[in-house]
């Protein structure tokens, strides 16, 4: 006898729900259970957040925010940035609760682990749902790089390993050193 399983597919309300200490994303209806991060990638986003915030404060240019903020997407997709920028024009997207839409931009450091996810589906899922602009950081590298919005597709807009700076196009006259991040 052939017997079908078929797979609970998980919305955001499914994922209020939890009432574990475990950290979730929701992908496409699939509930991902997302690991602690290493030391390594906290004290990259420490460094991170601290540059950006600082530069959006004394510009007064929107919000930045942390891990884990909750991003719902879609009602069948949420995710947790490691950080993520919006915009004063876009202010109304953040609730009590969660991001209610696509962030200006989004940054993941990626981990040997999450690789593919955050490289691949993430990337992909960012694009889809207009985020302006995703950094990606890999720490074994001590690269970043930098995509934006072009057309509806993401195009690379900066990229830098070991030295140099990178920059963004949605936060106007940031510029990050690579080793401020990395070194330390």
């Amino acid at each position: 006898m052939n017997t079908l399983t078929i797979q609970k597919k998980y919305t955001y309300n499914d994922y209020l729900l939890i009432e574990d200490e475990k950290r979730y994303e929701v992908m496409k209806g699939e509930l991902i259970m997302v690991p602690a991060p290493f030391t390594i990638h906290q004290r990259i986003s420490s460094k991170l957040n601290f540059i950006i915030s600082k530069y959006v404060n004394e510009k007064n240019l929107g919000e930045v925010f942390y891990a884990p903020t909750d991003v719902v997407l879609a009602e069948d997709i949420v995710v947790q940035p490691d950080i993520l920028f919006i915009s004063n024009k876009r202010l109304d997207i953040i609730k009590d609760a969660a991001i209610m839409g696509s962030p200006d931009l989004i940054i993941e450091i990626v981990s040997p682990s999450s690789a593919s996810y955050d490289t691949i589906e993430k990337r992909d899922v960012y694009e889809k749902y207009g985020v302006k602009e995703y950094w990606l950081v890999f720490p074994q590298e001590k690269a970043v790089e930098v995509l934006a919005i072009e057309k509806g597709i993401y195009k690379e807009f900066c990229k830098a390993r070991k030295t140099g700076i990178v920059k963004s196009n949605v936060i106007e006259g940031i510029t990050v050193e690579i080793k401020e991040i990395f070194e330390g």
